[in-house]
C-alpha cells in the first residue's frame, strides 16, 4: 500500500472516530444490542416511500434548486407558521439541506471568522467544536451538569465578549434529554439584545417534547427570530436518519450568507426525496404524533427498567434517556459501557464524550427510538446486573 511521504499538519489534532462509531461498531462485534447510536430500528411509513417511488419513476432525477425544491420550502414555511406563529419567506429564508450536521457546519463556516468566540454548552454534541474550530474560531464552553443539565445564565453573561459571534443551543438536547423553559429563551433574548451575536438553535428534536410541554423555538420570539438561524431535521421526524435531510430557517440577511458556502459544499440535496417529503409533509398529524410516540416508548422503557440498579435522569425530550450507575460500579463511564457492551450485551454512550475533559459523573445515555422488543431485551439483561 502506498504512503504519503511527509506528515501532515491536521487541523483537527485532536479529533479521532466517534463514541457513535466506536460503540456501535462494539455493539456489532460482539451481537450486542445497540441502544448507543440514536437510530431507530423500525421503518418509516410505506406511504413516504411510495411518494419517493412516485418521483423516482416519474423522471425527478435531476438537481434540484440550490435552496431546495419549491413545494418542500413552502411546506416548511407552512409547518414553522401553524406551529410558531412565525412567516419565513420560501424564497429567501428557507433552505433545504444534507441533513441537520451539514446545516449547523455550513452556518458556523458562513459566519465564523477566525478569532471569533463562539459559546456551547456541555455536554456538547460532537460536531459542534471541530466546526467552529475549523474556521479559526475560539469554542467558549459552559458546563451543564447532572442531574437538571439547566444553563447557568449568569456565566454565559460571564462569557459573553466583544469577541462573542455565536452561541450555539440545542432544545430538546442531546444526549440529557432536557428542554429549555420558556424563561430559558427570555435569558437568551436578554443578554443577546442589541449586540451582533447569531444564534444557531438545533432544533432536530423539536416534535418529541413529552409530558404535554411545548417545544420553546427560538421561532417563537420575535427577538430571537431575527438574530437565529434554526436548524431541524427529516431524519428524526419521520425514522430516516439515513436519508440525511434537514432544513435550516432564519433571516435573509443571514440566510444569504448561508447559502454563499451551501451552494459550494452541498450545492442541492436529492430531487425526489424532497418532493416526497413535500407530499408527505401535508398530513400535520405525522410531526404532531411523534411526542406521544415517542412518550410511550420513553413510558416503556422505564416500566421495564423497573428492578433493574440504574438511577434513571428524567428524560423531556428526544429518544434518549440517561442512567446514572453507581449502584453498579465505580469505573469510568466509558469502562463500564465498553464492558456492558462485551458482558451484558447492550451498548450505551458514556456522557463524558460529550464534554472536552471527559468530565465523567458515572452518567451514560441509552436510546429508547427502538421496537418494543428491541427494549424488553435489553432491559431483561440490564435488570440481571
Amino acid at each position: 500500500m502506498p504512503h504519503f511521504a511527509s506528515p501532515i499538519a491536521s487541523r483537527l489534532p485532536g479529533v479521532g472516530t466517534t463514541i457513535f462509531t466506536v460503540m456501535s461498531r462494539l455493539a456489532q462485534e460482539c451481537g450486542a444490542i445497540n441502544l448507543s447510536q440514536g437510530f431507530p430500528d423500525f421503518n418509516a411509513d410505506d406511504a413516504l416511500f411510495e411518494r419517493v417511488g412516485h418521483w423516482m419513476r416519474g423522471g425527478h432525477n435531476q438537481y434540484a434548486p440550490m435552496a431546495g425544491v419549491a413545494v418542500l420550502r413552502e411546506a416548511i414555511a407552512d409547518k414553522v407558521m401553524a406551529l410558531y406563529g412565525t412567516a419565513y419567506d420560501p424564497d429567501g429564508e428557507i433552505t433545504v439541506t444534507a441533513g441537520a450536521t451539514q446545516a449547523l457546519f455550513t452556518a458556523v463556516a458562513a459566519l465564523v471568522h477566525a478569532g471569533d468566540e463562539v459559546i456551547v454548552f456541555e455536554p456538547v454534541y460532537d460536531a459542534y467544536a471541530p466546526a467552529i474550530e475549523l474556521q479559526g474560531g475560539k469554542v467558549v464552553r459552559l458546563r451543564m451538569l447532572a442531574p437538571h443539565y439547566r444553563p447557568d445564565w449568569d456565566a454565559v453573561a460571564a462569557a459573553i465578549t466583544p469577541r462573542t459571534r455565536m452561541i450555539m443551543i440545542n432544545s430538546p438536547h442531546n444526549p440529557t434529554a432536557t428542554v429549555w423553559s420558556a424563561d430559558d429563551m427570555a435569558r437568551l433574548a436578554a443578554l443577546t439584545r442589541d449586540t451582533g451575536i447569531v444564534i444557531v438553535s438545533d432544533e432536530v428534536y423539536e416534535h418529541i417534547v413529552f409530558d404535554g410541554v411545548a417545544h420553546q423555538s427560538c421561532a417563537r420570539y420575535p427577538e430571537l427570530t431575527a438574530r437565529s438561524l434554526i436548524v431541524s431535521s427529516f431524519g428524526k421526524t419521520y425514522h430516516i436518519t439515513g436519508w440525511k435531510i434537514g432544513y435550516i430557517v432564519g433571516p435573509r440577511e443571514l440566510m444569504t450568507e448561508f447559502r454563499k458556502v451551501h451552494q459550494f459544499n452541498v450545492f442541492a440535496v436529492n430531487t425526489p426525496i424532497q418532493l416526497a417529503l413535500a407530499d408527505y409533509m401535508a398530513e400535520p398529524s405525522r410531526h404532531l404524533g411523534l411526542a406521544a410516540f415517542y412518550q410511550g416508548k420513553r413510558d416503556f422503557f422505564t416500566r421495564a427498567m423497573a428492578g433493574s440498579r440504574f438511577e434513571l435522569l428524567p428524560s423531556r425530550g428526544t429518544y434518549f434517556q440517561l442512567a446514572r450507575y453507581d449502584a453498579l460500579s465505580h469505573e469510568p463511564d466509558t469502562a463500564f459501557v465498553e464492558r456492558l457492551t462485551r458482558e451484558v450485551g447492550v451498548a450505551a454512550i458514556p456522557v463524558s464524550a460529550f464534554f472536552v475533559d471527559g468530565l465523567d459523573e458515572h452518567v451514560i445515555r441509552f436510546c429508547f427510538a427502538k421496537n418494543d422488543v428491541t427494549l424488553e431485551a435489553a432491559c431483561a439483561r440490564l435488570r440481571e446486573m
